[in-house]
């Protein structure tokens, strides 16, 4: 493949999918600038490794290539796990009202929501965010992570199983303080 083809099909086929990469290395990391970093490598490897790139999904790809270099760059552990805090909110909330109330409320269960998936282990976190936010298939999953689509699903289960428990606590802290 000469430069301008791999040029012009990079660009077709791979920076489209900027904002889904950021998003999934901004929920690994749990940090806007380490996220940033991530991206910026993973689109250096695969430019350079586009060439080896023999079709199919591209968006899964990427995404396998930003878990392969946030694993690398941060050596994932159990610590890494639990240190890292969030600072900005990348949940993004629908103000089509204009209602204050409602307006507040949404704001609210998306911090609950975002505290709850950042609280997950990272096996559960990864599969979370792409399935429910990048809207990737089981498949696509199992490609991006290197395992097995039934593990895929049975983490998928506990994800959801685990965000069930800590969201019903967290309700019922909240109807005990109001008592």
């Amino acid at each position: 493949m000469d430069d301008l083809n791999k040029n012009y099909s990079f660009e077709k086929l791979i920076l489209p999918h900027r904002d889904s990469a950021y998003n999934f290395a901004r929920w690994l990391t749990r940090n806007d600038n380490d996220a940033e970093d991530i991206v910026q490598d993973a689109f250096l490897r695969a430019f350079k490794f586009f060439g080896g790139f023999r079709g199919g999904d591209s968006k899964s790809w990427l995404l396998a290539i930003v878990k392969n270099v946030f694993y690398t760059k941060f050596s994932v552990s159990k610590k890494f796990d639990k240190i890292i805090s969030m600072e900005n909110n990348p949940v993004q909330i629908s103000t089509d009202s204009t209602n204050p109330e409602i307006i507040y409320l949404r704001k609210e269960n998306a911090g609950i929501i975002k505290d709850a998936i950042e609280n997950l282990p990272l096996e559960f976190r990864e599969v979370i965010i792409l399935r429910e936010m990048e809207d990737l298939s089981y498949k696509e999953i199992s490609d991006i992570l290197q395992i097995p689509a039934g593990t895929v699903m049975s983490r998928l289960a506990r994800a959801r199983k685990n965000l069930y428990l800590m969201l019903a606590d967290q309700l019922k802290d909240e109807d005990e303080n109001e008592l």
